[in-house]
């Protein structure tokens, strides 16, 4: 069985009129979980499109849903403070009753943090510093004085009494594939692992790799949810296919130029989910048999409610 959620670019055209309803139809349609990227401007390149905050966003699902779980996919250590990671993601998961998930990686988007006054460091500083992060959210969720002594985060005998409501702390999704040190850091910190759209093959080469890394640090891989972000398209025929690729086209400016049928071949072979319900449904159980657990369906068409109503009718229950 794989869960499927809906997943949103928040930086690409959302507001609260889009986002209010999106929580509605996840919770309405039954799908397993909603989450939203945290990004501060579009990394399209559309820099006047809407973008909704991140934290007022995630406080809005704990309190308008009741069943989804929920999250970011994910916030960069580079311009979030671990600090506030870990005491917004508490506050926000005891407020949905333990349904939040607090996704963290690395960070990536040079025009982003340039944008912004944000420093990007070199990768293997940025590196360093996102293992430093996560050592500082699990001392936080603890509930105990939390003191550590790092190059890039600092707490002295730091106290607070805002913790998730497992008694582990938080639920830590990392997202990313990097062989040698992300899927080193999935394998000590990770209750989920994220990654995005690859082929299977390269999938399968990835887990192996992330198998290789719990056996290093001695953590049963099996204690690890694995879940993939997937771009889609899907519609009842091929006609329908193809309507929902030109819309795609408008939202997405690398794929403006591209005739139909070469913007779809090229979204098959970045491992998008692209067809019909039954050709999704191939698709979906290929990836479960790798052993994905949840998928997070990237959805562009934010006002397409249609395409949300099919998934739910012709390609959850088959999955």
């Amino acid at each position: 069985m794989v869960k499927l959620g809906i997943m949103i670019e928040g930086q690409e055209g959302l507001n609260w009129a889009r986002w209010n309803r999106l929580i509605d139809d996840a919770e309405r349609l039954g799908f397993d979980s909603l989450w939203r990227s945290d990004h501060l401007f579009s990394v399209m390149g559309e820099s006047q499109r809407e973008t909704l905050a991140l934290w007022p966003s995630l406080t809005a699902v704990a309190m308008q849903s009741s069943r989804i779980e929920f999250g970011q996919l994910v916030s960069p250590t580079t311009f979030r403070h671990p600090v506030h990671l870990a005491l917004d993601g508490a506050a926000v998961d005891q407020a949905s009753g333990g349904r939040f998930w607090l996704g963290v990686g690395a960070g990536w988007n040079e025009s982003e943090h340039a944008a912004f006054g944000f420093r990007l460091p070199p990768l293997k500083e940025r590196m360093d510093r996102f293992e430093e992060a996560l050592k500082v959210i699990k001392l936080l969720g603890t509930g105990q004085a939390a003191t550590f002594a790092g190059e890039h985060f600092q707490l002295d005998n730091a106290w607070t009494t805002s913790t998730p409501t497992r008694a582990s702390g938080a639920r830590l999704m990392i997202g990313g594939s990097g062989e040698r040190r992300t899927l080193r850091l999935v394998a000590e910190y990770a209750d989920e692992w994220n990654a995005t759209s690859m082929s299977l093959d390269a999938y399968a080469q990835k887990t192996d790799v992330l198998l290789r890394h719990c056996v290093a640090v001695g953590r049963d891989p099996g204690l690890i949810q694995r879940s993939m972000m997937l771009g889609h398209v899907i519609g009842r025929d091929e006609r329908e296919v193809q309507r929902r690729a030109t819309e795609l086209q408008a939202v997405n400016p690398g794929l403006r130029d591209l005739p139909v049928a070469e913007v779809l071949s090229r979204l098959r072979e970045r491992g998008w989910l692209v067809g019909t319900p039954a050709e999704v449904v191939e698709q979906v159980q290929a990836r479960g048999a790798q052993g994905v657990e949840r998928i997070m369906m990237q959805t562009f068409l934010m006002d397409d409610v249609e395409q949300l109503e099919l998934i739910a009718s012709e390609v959850i229950p088959q999955v």
